[in-house]
């Protein structure tokens, strides 16, 4: 048998650039052509976006093309609609020169960094979320994804976007109840990283949800510089960049089997208690401190139990499905405090035999 070792170099160094500011979109289109000169610029929207006329307002008198995703939300985001924009930008005769501009939540940017990821073997993608959850977490990080059949997210790439730009005056146009669902991703990081913020969250959660532009753009910066601080130490989850998933794997189980009529948030929260119970069951954490989250998550009107009509059996299979999953039981993410990820032996994220979670599911 012959032998030979392919020695594969190490990427270069990469960073890319946050801005955060109100009324950002309008003036933002000529800095883009400007910064990203040379390439073609292609859009992904949806229509949430176009009715807001967001869209209007970046492209100006711009007629670069966009693909508007229909329906809006969780149930387009799969494998057809990725194909679909991917095949839109072959038809355009558009190269490895393109850049895929992503306008929008969290549905929008993963499914156009997804797209961007795999066309013509990866073309770069730039970030402008107007989601609460979106300028929270999921455009800062690169991970892209799009569901399966059986499991959010199951299908997915690490993709870092060339540039993010938040305007908070974007979240003016969220419904309420979209806009709450959002800020469950802001006091998760809260959670796993910083009790200060988490204080200061407390402290201004009137403010927040009058959505003053100030406090968001101070919750979008915090935000930012958790998320930034996990995804530059474990840039691809190898270890601590887990602890951003910290009421996910329950949540994400809860999304899937309410049939995506939870919004993501509202999963996550319900997630979030459910740790809680778990460290609670562990002897990691009082009960009191529990009750501090509960009481917020309630502030902010999202669910904090399971509906009744989610099965315990369905979880417990969509859980074997997660795709963090070994031998098909994933691991769970735990506080030891808040603002402290409990991390024995150096693993941010840690066994939870089947029986516990099963108890706590029957009680949550």
């Amino acid at each position: 048998m012959l032998e030979h070792e392919i020695k594969i170099p190490a990427s270069p160094a990469k960073s890319y650039r946050t801005e955060i500011g109100s009324g950002l979109l309008g003036g933002l289109w000529p800095r883009i052509e400007a910064d990203f000169n040379g390439y073609n610029k292609f859009v992904v929207t949806d229509e949430n976006l176009v009715s807001a006329g967001h869209l209007e307002k970046l492209l100006g008198q711009s007629d670069a093309p966009a693909f508007v995703i229909s329906p809006p939300g969780e149930a387009s985001k799969n494998i057809d609609t990725a194909v679909t924009i991917i095949e839109t930008m072959e038809k355009a005769c558009l190269g490895r020169d393109t850049l895929v501009v992503a306008l929008g939540g969290g549905t929008v940017g993963d499914i156009a960094g997804f797209a961007a990821a795999v066309f013509k073997r990866g073309v770069p993608v730039i970030q402008i979320p107007t989601t609460t959850v979106a300028q929270a977490d999921s455009a800062v990080g690169g991970k892209t994804g799009i569901d399966s059949s059986l499991s959010k997210n199951a299908f997915g790439a690490f993709w870092h976007p060339s540039a993010v730009y938040i305007d908070v005056a974007t979240l003016t146009t969220l419904d309420d109840r979209q806009f709450r669902a959002g800020l469950v991703e802001s006091f998760k990081h809260a959670l796993i990283a910083d009790s200060e913020y988490f204080e200061y969250l407390e402290n201004n959660l009137d403010a927040v949800l009058e959505r003053k532009s100030e406090v968001l753009e101070k919750v979008a910066q915090f935000n930012c510089k958790i998320k930034g601080d996990v995804v530059e130490t474990d840039p691809y989850e190898q270890n601590k960049r887990r602890i951003l998933n910290y009421g996910h794997t329950i949540g994400h189980a809860v999304e899937t089997a309410s049939g995506f009529e939870l919004l993501h948030g509202e999963a996550v929260a319900i997630g979030i208690i459910a740790a809680g119970m778990i460290e609670i069951e562990l002897k990691i954490a009082p009960k009191d401190r529990l009750e501090r989250v509960r009481q917020i998550l309630e502030k902010l009107d999202v669910p904090v139990k399971l509906p009744p009509n989610l099965a315990e059996k369905d979880l417990i299979d969509l859980i074997k499905h997660d795709k963090k999953a070994v031998n098909k039981w994933p691991r769970f993410v735990l506080l030891n405090d808040i603002g402290q990820v409990y991390c024995p032996d150096g693993q941010y994220a840690v066994d939870v035999a089947p029986e516990i979670l099963g108890r706590v599911l029957k009680i949550l």
